[in-house]
């Protein structure tokens, strides 16, 4: 039987609780790599201004500020930014992408990584977005696609089928919330559908081992969505399993898809003012 939750709109990882700096050490590790190494192929460069939003720690915040420096600027937000070090050509910025507003045609690149899938207005923000770039400017989503992310190597045919009840419960959980886990694959049509061109989406896929970043990821959920799995119907006992389970040497089993999606605006595009100042983002 299927995991079945109450809805519960909001953001599944809570950005503030006893489990974020974990939560975000395993982000770092699991993607920052791929994410920079797309994000240069932008041509980021010195004078550029960028928008990174839901920036979490930070990481793709800084890897930008060095890269704008010493003429451009780098503004990052999230709901609860405190996690953000400070640093020159680094603006943090207190701002709900969902209710804030946002300027018109105010930044060279705007880059948002694993946050659209978990909300349910995705598509109003992605049109928000599109008409913060400048034109010509670039839109970089990177979603996850988890219908897709098998057990491989299991020590038993039980601890396979326990890891695949777990990650079904980890779905319910996120579409109780109102999210997607599956939005990596729709992305490229949404921003396509936003009026993006030049629309190139990459998709990765790892194999996850007991010592691998995105398996780290996996099991720190076991504990930031403790509570939620169990409403979703696991039990303490299964989550100490697959714990188990997934820190066995032997285990291997493949990622979740991801998504790297880059879009332009077209370069003669022009969208009415909303409001904000060029260059302003508000509260």
């Amino acid at each position: 039987m299927s995991p079945r939750l109450v809805e519960d709109p909001g953001y599944v990882f809570d950005n503030d609780s006893a489990h974020s700096r974990e939560h975000h050490r395993c982000l770092r590790e699991a993607y920052d790599a791929a994410t920079f190494a797309r994000l240069a192929e932008t041509g980021v460069t010195s004078g550029w201004r960028c928008l990174d939003i839901g920036s979490g720690s930070g990481s793709v915040a800084h890897w930008l500020a060095e890269r704008v420096a010493p003429d451009g600027e780098v503004i990052a937000t999230d709901v609860k930014p405190h996690h953000i070090a400070g640093r020159p050509g680094l603006v943090t910025v207190q701002h709900d992408v969902v209710d804030d507003p946002l300027p018109t045609a105010a930044f060279d690149l705007v880059v948002v990584r694993l946050l659209l899938q978990h909300l349910p207005e995705r598509l109003a923000v992605l049109d928000k977005l599109v008409r913060a770039l400048k034109p010509g400017g670039w839109l970089q989503i990177e979603e996850l696609d988890t219908a897709y992310e098998p057990p491989l190597l299991a020590p038993d045919e039980e601890s396979a089928r326990l890891y695949e009840t777990f990650l079904a419960a980890k779905c319910a959980v996120m579409r109780a919330a109102g999210g997607d886990p599956e939005w990596g694959r729709r992305a490229p049509a949404a921003m396509r559908a936003a009026g993006l061109v030049d629309v190139d989406p990459r998709p990765r896929i790892e194999l996850r081992t007991a010592d691998s970043p995105g398996l780290w990821l996996q099991l720190h959920h076991t504990r930031h969505l403790r509570e939620k799995l169990l409403a979703a119907g696991m039990t303490e006992a299964q989550l100490d399993r697959v714990r188990a389970v997934m820190t066995d040497p032997s285990f291997r089993a493949a990622s979740s898809v991801m998504y790297s999606v880059q879009g332009r605006r077209p370069p003669a595009d022009r969208v009415p003012a909303d409001g904000a100042r060029p260059g302003e983002v508000t509260r």
